[in-house]
């Protein structure tokens, strides 16, 4: 019985026993911040006394009620490597090979998530990339509705051969350069999730200070239950123009039917890919697709098949109302549709499917390619690639994944808050492509991150003085005229007016993009780009480090004179033709058009030949501005921009 009792006593005992641990980031091959107060963090047995040591220097901390404890030693040198060693009654812990230098924070979405493997010339970037005091971070993709203490995975990585495929593209070559200019280690700490919208990486109490956000935060979500019929509503009144609108099964039941209009559904592109992308973020259930299809007398009594694409879900196929098959098939489905079930002229296609069965995270929509939909004979075919309409059904069971978008501030939550406060000296930020729909308010959340997180980092009240060098959008779909209006321009324009905040800067991007490709390869110059920033303002190197800035302009005798901020020595045209592209102008009839300009040493002249009287010069002002061509003598590309403050196609379009 006594036995009995001592084990049960001892038992009893563990469950306020913690195991002395330090933070993840804490781990073998670390860097930690020069010249800066260097914190040092973990847990254990609440009011435990720990002491820890680094580099000569011993600290000592009591943990608090919850078992947290933090010490901060005083700013060291570039050098290393040294130990770090904890200890307390709970157990010791050592880490190896820790290197003080500099440290960046990278973040964004997926041109910053862009792996060093996917960018151009990575067979000759392997081959030289034997770097052992370059190290990389990665912090895994979570999102919480609580703030995390601290990361449940990761490790640093010394840059060689065989790691630094997975590396930030971005990250690496920006390290690269500072570790060849400034030879001190380089610790690259990456958070970055692709697709992902801005506001999910603010903090609630960052929200609470905006006036626009506080009403958001203000009504945050307590449960993913809560999060989850939120996220229904919300996507119901984006459907339907109404959140109370929910349709039944025999609402529902009509959409296959013959006289059904299902124009006013999602209109997509192209049904290849999930169809999270396509407007109907995060759903898992079952869906519709629906196109008219304009069919030939030929066809009419013939065997024709229909090819759809992969999606190896339960699909049931409506040709004018009529079940023609239904089933499950794997890989490229090509089915095999009877004679004369087509009609001459105008058809209804409607297909009710789920969401993929092999690859689950998919959820909705079809994986292949534009070849991989039409319906043909053997003679002919008529391509099915676009035109098609979405929509969820609502009336079956449906989830929704817990992912970067469904809720604001929840990748801050669990992928930055437990970074805070590990010294860093600045971020790089690489972002906006998700946001492009609100860009006029992006004039206020993207000022509202900078200033959040560096309160976050504020020590002793004090916000952190970290620097904040970000990317400006590249060069991405179609190159339209300012009177058709641009989102991407516009969030552009809010990008370039956050360089009014102290200790930030600018990478302009739009000569290194790819029009049909959301994820340019050429991620050296971006980071090049981003690295004379940090060399010439946290550096003190002497260098040009910006691209030219519209700073004034006035209008005369029929012409605009505009001058520009960071002109260098002087600009240039970077065009084997010689002569300046990109230029708009409009009267206060705010109609465009495209202009004539010369360069008048640091100034440009804009005009029309048949003698419109400018009201407003644009520069670059479309989604993918490529003939732009305005640089400066250190070939640095002028940032797009506008004089005119006339409103655009954003205003009014909010975060909800």
């Amino acid at each position: 019985m006594k036995r009995i009792f001592l084990l049960l006593l001892l038992l009893s005992g563990t469950s306020s026993f913690a195991q002395l641990k330090l933070a993840r980031l804490f781990s073998d091959h670390v860097v930690l911040q020069r010249q800066k107060s260097i914190p040092v963090w973990g847990w254990t047995t609440p009011k435990e006394t720990v002491t820890v040591t680094l580099a000569g220097q011993t600290q000592k901390s009591k943990a608090d009620a919850s078992g947290k404890w933090i010490v901060r030693f005083s700013p060291l040198e570039a050098g290393g490597p040294y130990q770090i060693n904890a200890s307390g009654k709970s157990g010791k812990v050592n880490v190896e090979d820790v290197l003080i230098g500099e440290v960046w924070l990278c973040s964004g979405q997926s041109n910053m998530e862009f792996k060093v493997q996917q960018a151009d010339h990575f067979t000759e970037e392997k081959k030289n990339a034997d770097f052992p005091k370059i190290r990389h971070f990665n912090v895994d993709h979570e999102v919480t509705l609580e703030v995390q203490k601290d990361l449940k995975n990761g490790s640093w990585q010394i840059a060689s051969p065989e790691t630094v495929g997975n590396f930030s593209a971005i990250g690496f070559f920006f390290a690269r350069e500072l570790y060849q200019k400034l030879n001190v280690p380089i610790g690259i700490l990456h958070s970055s999730w692709g697709g992902s919208q801005l506001e999910g990486w603010i903090s609630k109490e960052g929200m609470l200070s905006n006036d626009e956000l506080k009403n958001y935060a203000e009504n945050f979500p307590k449960s993913w239950e809560e999060a989850d019929a939120q996220l229904d509503a919300k996507l119901r009144k984006q459907l339907f123009k109404d959140s109370q609108i929910n349709p039944s099964a025999a609402d529902e039941a009509k959409y296959p039917e013959a006289d059904y209009d299902f124009s006013k559904w999602t209109k997509a592109d192209s049904p290849i890919g999930q169809w999270d992308w396509k407007g109907i973020w995060a759903f898992r259930g079952n869906g519709y697709m629906a196109r008219t299809i304009t069919i030939p007398d030929d066809f009419i009594n013939k065997k024709t098949v229909l090819a759809l694409a992969e999606n190896d879900s339960h699909n049931a196929i409506f040709i004018n109302g009529k079940l023609i098959t239904e089933g499950l098939i794997k890989g490229v489905r090509k089915i095999e549709i009877p004679a004369n079930a087509w009609r001459t002229g105008e058809n209804k296609l409607v297909i009710k499917f789920g969401n993929m069965i092999a690859t689950p995270w998919y959820g909705l929509g079809l994986i292949g390619s534009a070849d991989d939909l039409y319906i043909g004979t053997e003679k002919q075919k008529i391509s099915l690639a676009n035109d098609w309409y979405l929509m969820p059904s609502f009336s079956d069971k449906h989830t929704y994944v817990h992912s970067s978008n469904n809720v604001g501030t929840t990748i801050y939550n669990a992928m930055i808050a437990p970074l805070v406060p590990f010294a860093i000296r600045g971020n790089l930020w690489y972002q906006g492509e998700t946001n492009t729909g609100r860009a006029y308010q992006y004039r206020q959340s993207f000022p509202l991150l900078i200033q959040d997180w560096r309160n976050k980092w504020s020590v002793d009240g004090k916000p952190g003085d970290e620097s904040f060098y970000f990317v400006q959008l590249s060069s991405y779909g179609p190159d339209q005229d300012s009177n058709k209006g641009s989102g991407w321009a516009e969030l552009r324009e809010a990008q370039t007016m956050a360089l009014k905040l102290p200790k930030t800067g600018m990478a302009v991007t739009t000569d290194v993009g790819n029009p049909k490709d959301i994820h340019p390869t050429n991620k050296q110059d971006v980071a090049h780009r981003l690295a004379t920033n940090a060399l010439k303002l946290d550096y003190g190197q002497n260098m040009e480090y910006s691209s030219p800035l519209y700073d004034t302009v006035t209008f005369s005798e029929g012409k605009a004179t505009v001058s520009f901020k960071f002109a260098g020595s002087g600009l240039i045209v970077k065009d084997k033709y010689g002569y300046l592209k990109g230029f708009e102008i409009a009267g206060e009839d705010k109609i465009f058009y495209y202009a004539k300009a010369e360069i008048l040493g640091n100034t440009v002249i804009v005009y029309h030949p048949k003698g419109v009287k400018p009201a407003s010069v644009r520069y670059a002002w479309s989604d993918a501005p490529v003939e732009a061509n305005l640089y400066n003598s250190e070939e640095f590309p002028a940032s797009p921009f506008r004089t005119d403050r006339w409103p655009g196609i954003t205003v009014g379009k909010k975060f909800e």
